[in-house]
């Protein structure tokens, strides 16, 4: 057996032809759909980037522990799992994250693995000539700069970058699927292997270059910072909106144009016979909709949360086309690829092998739940959407690690002057870890508010509505999702006032 996995970040499936979208040009994507089967019920856990690459390795939330970190020496992760059961494991990827102090001990867990550099502010090129020093388009970000040395060396960086990615051949996405497509040409006749092709496109900047922009006339050049929006609140004229838009679409075709060529590799070695194929994403992103750019800031609406999903199994050719309305989430991949090669799901993996939903939408759960660390929390089953705020946003809330780091940096020693020791927990094997006092989160929400959605009246998550019953009902069910998962005793006095 044979897996590939092509993975993308911030892919929004409302963008996407098979999930309903009409005028970008995603004709790839509506190819895949007819050999695989489109799930239409996928949902994200642990938000945002590496929290949900966590998940993919471990099959199991964390975002009730822990914010954006390492793999922890206590996971369970897939690619290694497999590794040692005797399959080639190998990752290319231009994930930045990846190579930073919070994404370190990723990437290690494969067979081989290969880099591609240059995606947003990556620390890449060295031309100390080239420098950032405009104004943007975004208000946001114009605040931002005035009194911001080291965002505009962030934007400077990639300014850099970009001057030296001014060819095709040379962008960051192109150079991940030759790698990728080098590795299916040599080994496509082989077995027991699996292929990790992930490329952080079309996460934002929305970096294009001419031959995907002139897919869409409408597009209207301008700022060569309106395809970089910040995660804050639209300020902008519709016109900016409409040209970010255009951007992201762009930028998505040549996601499709990419994707395309795997699927000729499959078509012209026959590898749908014998080689399964997952293509997905870590979570979706806000292109001015609800009145916002971005994510992490705001609620996590559906067009963050609602991700995109196509499987095809070998073993199941005949559901090819179909889709399924079974709820799913990121931690089902891990298993789902380890039972795909006959390997023992360890104890610790909390979600479930997808076989079952491919073969006859047999559901696995009756809830999606997913997150920030230390923001609201949000329960859906596929109708209603639950938000639920802090009840006491003034309870502390830890990281629990033996891995302190943050996003590019170590944990400060101020910080660390702070760690208790707590557990062990079930899924820490024994360890106990580092309770440390929570100081750079992604962003709380709490002050949303609790709030209750009907997807079916109100698709768009416009208006809250008041359904105590329901309401009710979800309550308990998240109750219940912080004993199975062991939350923490300051989580239910942050969401509950109530002791465990």
């Amino acid at each position: 057996m044979k897996a590939i996995m092509v993975m993308y970040d911030s892919l929004n499936r409302e963008m996407l032809n098979p999930y309903g979208c009409t005028w970008t040009k995603t004709p790839n994507f509506s190819r895949l759909a007819q050999r695989s089967v489109c799930f239409d019920q996928s949902y994200a856990g642990s938000l945002p980037c590496m929290p949900a690459r966590r998940e993919l390795h471990t099959g199991r939330f964390n975002f009730l522990h822990r914010s954006w970190g390492p793999m922890e020496p206590f996971d369970d992760s897939m690619p290694e799992i497999l590794k040692n059961n005797g399959a080639y494991t190998h990752l290319v990827s231009d994930h930045q994250h990846y190579w930073e102090d919070g994404g370190c001990t990723y990437h290690t867990r494969y067979s081989s693995w290969e880099i591609s550099r240059g995606q947003e502010g990556d620390p890449w090129q060295a031309d100390l000539n080239i420098h950032f020093d405009r104004g943007t388009v975004f208000e946001a970000q114009k605040r931002e700069l005035k009194d911001d040395p080291a965002l505009k060396e962030w934007y400077s960086k990639d300014e850099r970058n970009r001057a030296y990615m001014n060819c095709e051949d040379r962008t960051s996405q192109a150079v991940t699927f030759e790698s990728g497509l080098r590795f299916i040409e040599q080994n496509h006749s082989g077995d027991n292997w699996f292929l990790q092709i992930e490329t952080f496109d079309p996460h934002e900047p929305f970096y294009s270059l001419e031959e995907d922009e002139k897919l869409y006339p409408e597009y209207v050049k301008g700022d060569n910072r309106d395809d970089w929006p910040p995660y804050a609140r639209v300020e902008e004229d519709e016109e900016i909106v409409r040209r970010v838009r255009y951007k992201y679409a762009a930028l998505l075709s040549k996601c499709d144009r990419y994707l395309g060529r795997v699927l000729d590799l499959m078509d012209r070695y026959d590898l749908w016979k014998d080689t399964m194929l997952i293509v997905n994403t870590d979570h979706g992103f806000l292109l001015g909709e609800h009145g916002w750019w971005g994510k992490t800031v705001m609620p996590v609406y559906r067009e963050i949360a609602h991700t995109p999903l196509f499987i095809y199994d070998p073993r199941l050719s005949k559901t090819a086309g179909v889709h399924r309305d079974a709820i799913v989430q990121t931690i089902d991949l891990a298993p789902t690829l380890l039972e795909f090669f006959g390997v023992p799901i360890p104890e610790d993996m909390q979600g479930k092998p997808l076989k079952q939903v491919i073969r006859d939408d047999t559901p696995i759960r009756k809830y999606a739940v997913y997150g920030y660390h230390g923001s609201q929390i949000y329960l859906t089953d596929g109708r209603y959407v639950y938000m639920r705020s802090a009840q006491n946003p003034d309870a502390p809330v830890y990281e629990y690690t033996l891995m302190p780091t943050h996003m590019r940096r170590m944990f400060s020693v101020d910080e660390l002057k702070e760690i208790e020791l707590a557990g062990p927990f079930s899924f820490t094997k024994g360890c106990r870890v580092m309770k440390i006092p929570a100081v750079d989160r992604s962003g709380d929400t709490t002050s949303f508010g609790t709030a209750l959605y009907d997807l079916e009246e109100d698709p768009k998550q416009d208006k809250p509505v008041e359904n105590s019953e329901v309401q009710k009902q979800m309550e308990k069910v998240l109750k219940t999702f912080f004993d199975e998962n062991e939350a923490p005793k300051e989580l239910y006095h942050r969401f509950w006032r109530t002791e465990k």
